[in-house]
């Protein structure tokens, strides 16, 4: 069966500046170079309402502190069994856009090659913080794509937090961080397609997390 793409490319002028929302009716990916501006959903917050914050010298647990986040098969997950110790990659995408499932099958390859296939398993994980537009699209993207890796619920308010911390105005968009939320990298997608799994060696090497390695 063959797709035809159908594309959509909207423009909007927001407060004096013209914003482009990329839409596309194809299951099918583009060019992975291409990239699609999520659309937001702006819920108004007081000023002087508290914000989450990412504690500089706190750890993965801290940046979820408080929070559970869910595996594929819908189980919920602590954060701090899942993610200690690891290189956590912040996978920001949604099933709307044609550059998102065009990457989404490479990382699924990625995770499962550095998880399943390396002995011992590589000390890495991903969470998915979605832009879909509802939480049946969310799940619908995870159960046809994703690999076996974990996610914030999609009506957790802290996604807009995580998003505006680790400033992402495009997606796809995969965030290498350590265990303190500091970036390793924000150009995980680039580098899982120009380098394998040997960019894998590199996030560990600035994640100070020592664990052998072999790719």
């Amino acid at each position: 069966m063959k797709f035809v793409v159908v594309s959509l490319m909207v423009t909007a002028k927001v407060g004096g500046r013209r914003l482009h929302v990329c839409r596309d009716a194809s299951p099918d990916g583009v060019s992975a170079q291409a990239q699609c501006r999520p659309r937001s959903v702006h819920v108004h917050r007081p000023r002087a309402a508290p914000c989450s914050t990412v504690s500089p010298r706190g750890s993965m647990v801290d940046v979820f502190s408080g929070r559970l986040l869910v595996s594929k098969d819908g189980r919920s997950v602590d954060p701090e069994e899942a993610l200690q110790n690891k290189v956590v990659g912040l996978y920001f995408s949604a099933g709307w856009c044609s550059p998102c499932r065009d990457f989404t099958p490479v990382l699924c390859d990625f995770y499962t090659e550095l998880l399943e296939e390396s002995q011992p398993p590589a000390p890495f994980e991903v969470v998915f913080i979605s832009s879909d537009h509802s939480a049946e699209e969310m799940l619908s993207y995870m159960h046809s794509m994703h690999g076996d890796w974990l996610a914030l619920p999609f009506h957790d308010p802290y996604k807009h937090d995580l998003k505006k911390k680790y400033n992402i105005t495009a997606i796809p968009k995969l965030v290498i961080v350590k265990q303190t939320g500091e970036v390793i990298t924000d150009k995980g997608r680039k580098q899982i397609r120009d380098k394998g799994l040997s960019c894998f060696r590199n996030w560990l090497e600035g994640a100070d997390i020592f664990q052998n390695f072999s790719s």
